[in-house]
């Protein structure tokens, strides 16, 4: 196990051994940070699912109210056809081959890919480059689409793309502690509605076991279910 450093221990002491409200949790979390930086507000939820079946994947997109309280940095592999749409949408880098070339010789100066279907038979090739760092386009996430203007801008305004991994956990970032109490609470009640609308239809008995908050160097703060939406305690 890992060592806790001394400020991670003091703040842990004032974490209580119960469930919070969410709104609570978050002005506790809020108080008891300690980094030297404007941290992020993450969120973890446990589910009843097995993600070694297909069919109990959850994975989807939910674009944040409030956004994420900071700025991404988006490229678009198109043909010449769309690649206006993607520049007057704010992409900050827009081709075709050429660009799936340059990503192929180590160019990763971004964080998320938007590729028209078109395209994709030469961005195939960026998998092992891409598909490791959570950046390879994907029909189910929005980023091979047609509509390039539209996936630009939902990206540049805090879209977040959430995935349960082999443990059953989904963990995504809901906004900068700097952000309004209201404001996280906002971004976090819509990232755990989308997890609740995900939800398979072979999933079984309980859907979400449990929600937890925290910053990015802070300790966890568990949630009492029966204060987020109802939906998200089917």
């Amino acid at each position: 196990m890992a060592k806790r450093g001394k400020k991670y221990l003091k703040a842990l002491e004032q974490v209580e051994t119960r469930e919070y409200e969410l709104n609570e949790a978050i002005d506790l979390i809020k108080r008891i940070a300690f980094a030297r930086f404007d941290e992020t507000l993450e969120l973890a939820m446990r589910l009843g699912v097995n993600p070694k079946h297909a069919d109990q994947m959850v994975r989807g997109t939910v674009v944040l109210p409030n956004g994420l309280g900071k700025q991404v940095r988006v490229v678009v592999i198109t043909s010449a056809e769309k690649a206006q749409e993607a520049k007057d949408a704010g992409a900050d880098e827009v081709g075709g081959e050429d660009l799936v070339e340059k990503i192929a010789k180590g160019y990763l100066d971004f964080d998320a890919v938007i590729a028209t279907p078109d395209m994709m038979k030469f961005v195939g090739k960026l998998g092992r480059i891409l598909g490791p760092r959570g950046l390879m386009p994907n029909p189910k996430t929005g980023t091979v689409t047609f509509d390039v203007g539209r996936a630009v801008n939902e990206i540049k305004a805090g879209r977040v793309e959430f995935r349960v991994d082999k443990t059953g956990i989904i963990h995504a970032p809901v906004g900068k502690l700097s952000f309004e109490n209201g404001k996280l609470e906002e971004n976090a009640s819509a990232l755990i509605d989308a997890v609740a609308k995900a939800k398979p239809a072979t999933s079984k008995g309980k859907y979400i076991r449990s929600v937890f908050v925290a910053s990015s160097m802070g300790p966890g703060v568990m949630i009492a279910l029966n204060s987020i939406d109802k939906t998200a305690r089917k």
